[in-house]
């Protein structure tokens, strides 16, 4: 309510009900094809869709989801069999919402002239066994055969059934689990199962199985919808229209402000989809521990404050053994595998880090390489990278820079040389990134799952079991906090967590081939007089000469330099 108020039932109910019989009219206003707003457009188009059989959706209260679910209802359940047409059942925790999903239901049928019968009640048996009680539910027929049927607790009686099940505010929802493995077999012919709700808590069943669809554990399809989203696409103007308000940015402001102030604390669960929150770290150490198996060297280097000060040569010294480490150490790795590196950058205060991710034919990941510097300047940090990605040049698939603040200059430098990329189709094996609190929620469960199914093996290191175990749930997000660690001058700020996300997350990104560099078409050592054998191994020293090069193509040979790269 725009004074703070909260709404008495009986005022809820005459607004619903208002809302209902408006809804005739604002559809005569804006149409059918916008009657749904694109939040509301997108997940319905989502379940009309080839491919979508199981779709999770968080959300914010009360931004009219159910409304949009009713209307997929109407479209399915009102179709022939042929045209995709099967039964809709729907579940939620209270009587209250089976009966305004059915009322929505009853509307849409109006608006989009589907043959229905009236609206009824009727029981419909929980179980096979006698004594089983029945339960009071609410149901819709339609000429074509299938029927919508609402019922205000989770039946056993599901078995059996077939065609969508939806299940609403699915975190108040007794023994959710056990219903949605229920309801998964539904899947077995062809049927869809929707679980939308806003969150209750970040343990809960329903937050537990989106994070296993971010980490990929499970199939299925997720959608986020906040209340900032629903607002920008035409919440509180679509609330203007039905209640015949007059719209304004200064009233959508000050309404959204207020609904925030009402919910207080609660808002960030209630209104922005992020479960409550749990205070303990991410990852338990022990299970950090057992996935640190690797005996190699971190290649750190630390330098003197006053470096740039130093002398061109002093410089040099400093700087020469971390080079021939690095040069080491590359060498030593298995050019037949491929590789992916996450690069966080820090000058200042904080470590810059480089962890390179060997991606083994069994699809682990295990960390080959690590680089860790303090203090070091820009040329310097590049130099490192660049030593690391040309090496690994035809072996990369993917890099993830730290693209915050002074670490874009490097994404930026490294992108000119081996390519940039700005979206996941895209080309380019340099992706900057820009953290946001989408990036840590979308990305950071496949980190986690990945140390949880052993499919991630670390080099053993102390400050990097401490990194890790900075990372905590804020507004239950994975995230490191703003507190650095360790001593005066020389804190640690979970640095390596940082840069082994990105790493991973390079391991996982789309690829394809960027640019080819020129090479020579290989001859045998009699066709040309400009190669040599002067190799004690006999390998030969080609320097062709490109006119004769030329000459020796077909014309259906593939352009100079050309060479095929694969995915994963």
């Amino acid at each position: 309510m725009p004074d703070g108020t909260v709404m008495t039932q009986a005022e809820w109910e005459a607004m619903r009900l208002e809302a209902m019989d408006a809804i005739p009219d604002v559809i005569a206003q804006v149409g059918q094809t916008k009657a749904l707003l694109p939040y509301q457009q997108g997940v319905v188009g989502l379940l009309n869709s080839v491919g979508t059989q199981v779709l999770f959706v968080e959300k914010s209260r009360r931004i009219g989801l159910t409304w949009g679910l009713a209307a997929y209802a109407v479209h399915r359940a009102g179709r022939q069999k042929g045209a995709g047409g099967m039964d809709v059942m729907y579940i939620s925790y209270s009587k209250e919402m089976t009966r305004e999903f059915v009322d929505a239901c009853a509307m849409w049928a109006r608006a989009f002239s589907s043959a229905a019968m009236a609206e009824e009640e009727c029981l419909f048996e929980e179980g096979d066994h006698e004594g089983d009680k029945a339960i009071q539910a609410f149901r819709i027929r339609f000429a074509s055969g299938f029927e919508i049927m609402a019922l205000s607790s989770a039946p056993r009686g599901l078995r059996g059934k077939q065609g969508v099940v939806i299940i609403d505010e699915a975190a108040f929802v007794d023994n959710l689990d056990t219903l949605i493995e229920a309801a998964m077999a539904f899947l077995m012919w062809g049927g869809q199962v929707v679980v939308c709700s806003t969150h209750f808590g970040v343990d809960n069943t329903f937050n537990t199985n989106i994070q296993d669809i971010l980490a990929e554990r499970k199939p299925g399809h997720h959608v986020r919808i906040d209340l900032d989203q629903a607002i920008t696409d035409g919440l509180y103007e679509r609330i203007c229209l039905i209640k015949g308000l007059e719209w304004s940015v200064e009233a959508e402001a000050s309404w959204r402000q207020d609904i925030i102030n009402f919910y207080g604390d609660s808002a960030d669960q209630e209104l922005f989809c992020v479960p409550s929150l749990s205070t303990g770290s991410w990852l338990a150490a022990p299970l950090i521990e057992a996935r640190m198996t690797i005996d190699k060297p971190v290649i750190t280097l630390d330098l003197p404050k006053d470096y740039l000060q130093r002398s061109k040569l002093d410089q040099n010294i400093l700087m020469a053994p971390f080079y021939e480490q690095i040069e080491e150490e590359l060498g030593k790795l298995d050019m037949d595998l491929r590789y992916a590196l996450g690069f966080d950058f820090a000058r200042v205060a904080d470590l810059s880090v480089l962890p390179v991710l060997a991606i083994e034919p069994n699809m682990n990941r295990s960390e080959m390489l690590c680089l860790e510097m303090r203090g070091v300047p820009g040329d310097e940090q590049k130099k490192a990278v660049g030593m690391v990605m040309e090496h690994l040049r035809t072996r990369l698939v993917g890099a993830a820079f730290d693209a915050t603040g002074m670490g874009w200059t490097v994404a930026e430098d490294m992108g000119r040389k081996f390519g940039l990329r700005e979206t996941e189709d895209g080309s380019g094996l340099v992706w900057a990134i820009k953290f946001t609190e989408d990036w840590y929620r979308i990305n950071m469960p496949p980190l986690k799952s990945a140390f949880e199914d052993g499919s991630l093996q670390l080099i053993k290191s102390d400050d990097h079991t401490s990194d890790l175990r900075v990372v905590k749930l804020l507004r239950g997000i994975p995230r490191v906090p703003t507190v650095r660690e360790g001593e005066t001058g020389k804190k640690r700020h979970g640095d390596f967590a940082i840069g082994l996300a990105l790493a991973h997350f390079a391991t996982r990104m789309r690829w394809s081939e960027y640019g080819y560099r020129p090479v020579p078409h290989r001859t045998a050592p009699h066709q040309s007089n400009n190669h040599s054998t002067n190799h004690s191994d006999g390998r030969l020293n080609m320097r062709p000469n490109h006119d004769d090069d030329r000459r020796q193509r077909g014309q259906f040979d593939g352009p100079l330099g050309a060479r095929i790269r694969g995915g994963i």
